[in-house]
Protein backbone atom coordinates (compact mmCIF):
# COMPACT_ATOMS: atom_id res chain seq x y z
CA UNK A 1 0.00 0.00 0.00
CA UNK A 2 2.66 2.52 0.66
CA UNK A 3 4.81 1.50 -2.45
CA UNK A 4 1.61 2.38 -4.53
CA UNK A 5 0.99 5.59 -2.64
CA UNK A 6 4.81 6.80 -2.94
CA UNK A 7 4.27 5.87 -6.47
CA UNK A 8 1.22 8.42 -6.86
CA UNK A 9 2.84 10.99 -4.78
CA UNK A 10 3.73 13.90 -6.80
CA UNK A 11 6.95 16.10 -5.27
CA UNK A 12 6.33 17.63 -2.00
CA UNK A 13 2.97 16.30 -1.74
CA UNK A 14 2.17 14.97 1.06
CA UNK A 15 0.35 11.24 1.98
CA UNK A 16 -3.09 13.26 2.88
CA UNK A 17 -2.67 14.98 -0.54
CA UNK A 18 -2.37 11.73 -2.54
CA UNK A 19 -5.10 10.34 -0.70
CA UNK A 20 -7.25 13.89 -1.16
CA UNK A 21 -6.23 13.65 -5.07
CA UNK A 22 -6.78 9.91 -5.56
CA UNK A 23 -10.39 9.66 -3.82
CA UNK A 24 -11.85 13.18 -4.91
CA UNK A 25 -13.49 13.89 -1.71
CA UNK A 26 -15.90 15.90 -3.54
CA UNK A 27 -17.16 12.64 -5.31
CA UNK A 28 -17.24 10.59 -2.15
CA UNK A 29 -18.22 12.94 0.09
CA UNK A 30 -16.54 14.22 3.37
CA UNK A 31 -15.12 11.51 5.60
CA UNK A 32 -16.84 13.15 8.94
CA UNK A 33 -19.85 13.78 7.44
CA UNK A 34 -21.98 10.93 8.94
CA UNK A 35 -20.57 12.06 12.26
CA UNK A 36 -22.90 13.31 15.25
CA UNK A 37 -26.09 12.73 13.46
CA UNK A 38 -27.59 10.93 16.72
CA UNK A 39 -28.99 12.60 19.60
CA UNK A 40 -27.23 11.51 22.74
CA UNK A 41 -30.34 9.42 23.89
CA UNK A 42 -31.04 7.64 20.22
CA UNK A 43 -26.70 6.91 20.96
CA UNK A 44 -27.40 5.41 24.44
CA UNK A 45 -30.33 3.24 22.82
CA UNK A 46 -28.27 1.82 20.24
CA UNK A 47 -25.40 1.26 22.93
CA UNK A 48 -27.91 -0.68 25.26
CA UNK A 49 -29.59 -2.51 22.55
CA UNK A 50 -25.76 -3.69 21.71
CA UNK A 51 -25.13 -4.63 24.88
CA UNK A 52 -28.29 -6.67 25.39
CA UNK A 53 -27.52 -8.47 22.23
CA UNK A 54 -23.71 -9.39 22.65
CA UNK A 55 -25.19 -10.65 26.50
CA UNK A 56 -27.72 -12.88 24.75
CA UNK A 57 -25.05 -14.03 22.20
CA UNK A 58 -22.78 -15.07 25.12
CA UNK A 59 -25.41 -16.63 26.87
CA UNK A 60 -26.74 -19.11 23.89
CA UNK A 61 -22.86 -19.84 23.62
CA UNK A 62 -22.16 -21.00 27.02
CA UNK A 63 -25.78 -22.82 27.22
CA UNK A 64 -24.19 -24.52 23.69
CA UNK A 65 -20.88 -25.39 25.43
CA UNK A 66 -22.80 -26.95 28.05
CA UNK A 67 -25.16 -29.01 26.02
CA UNK A 68 -21.83 -30.53 24.35
CA UNK A 69 -20.43 -31.86 27.42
Amino acid sequence: MKRELNRLRRENESYNDVLERVLDEEKLGDFYDGFGRWSDEEADRVREARRKSQEKRKQRLRERAEDTV
